[in-house]
């Protein structure tokens, strides 16, 4: 029985996407560890590829790190766009999305240590969080919840919030998350112009629970 071309290479576009997944899979783990000098054997060695793979998917390892951590950005930010889908309000969209997001740093520690290490990109990349949270703030900001001027700077200051919440729970293992993130949240969305008590109130309402999603991991102890 003979084997059609298309059969062939569809087999063939398989195996390359699972290798670079596996490159890629390979990288996030040296970014999350801190490990971004590592050389590009010991990269192709964790994802068990050759040499010659790594060659064939990215012209170097700078490449294969800026796509690792842009397949980072998007898987958050998919995620995100799921839990969020059925909210209308777009404040509350908002809020949901930044408490969801300070809960994955105890769920899914890995992952959010390359949005970490690359935390000063959330504000100006096309992936992720950014876009996201800025069409967020616009809605927003549209529809009289937030009272800014600059979407852009509203932006800065939530990625600034995100990224110093992250270190914070990294940095103090016994933290409650959970308190801390609707703290910082709450305090956002008052910078952002949300009133005391309308920020309290969209900080206190239920949020999905990451782990009962399929595919998030059960939190793990520090």
């Amino acid at each position: 029985m003979t084997t059609g071309s298309g059969e062939v290479e569809s087999r063939l576009e398989k195996r390359k996407a699972r290798t670079r997944s596996a490159l890629i899979r390979a990288a996030q783990a040296c970014i999350a560890e801190g490990r971004t000098n590592v050389p590009v054997l010991e990269i192709t060695q964790a994802a068990d590829v050759g040499m010659g793979s790594f060659y064939n998917h990215f012209e170097s390892k700078e490449q294969l790190f800026r796509a690792a951590a842009n397949d980072a950005f998007e898987a958050h930010g998919n995620l995100l766009d799921t839990l969020t889908g059925d909210v209308d309000d777009p404040a509350e969209v908002f809020a949901e999305a930044f408490r969801l997001t300070g809960r994955l740093h105890r769920i899914q520690p890995e992952l959010c240590r390359v949005l970490l290490a690359h935390g000063s990109e959330m504000i100006t990349s096309g992936y992720g969080l950014a876009p996201r949270a800025l069409r967020d703030i616009e809605a927003a900001t549209a529809a009289g919840r937030f009272t800014i001027r600059d979407p852009q700077i509203a932006l800065a200051l939530a990625a600034g919030a995100t990224i110093g919440l992250g270190q914070l729970l990294h940095d103090q293992p016994g933290r409650d998350d959970v308190e801390a993130t609707d703290q910082m949240a709450e305090a956002l969305l008052q910078a952002l112009g949300v009133p005391e008590g309308e920020a309290h109130r969209i900080c206190q309402l239920p949020i999905p629970d990451l782990t009962s999603i399929a595919g998030i991991d059960s939190p793990r102890g520090p």
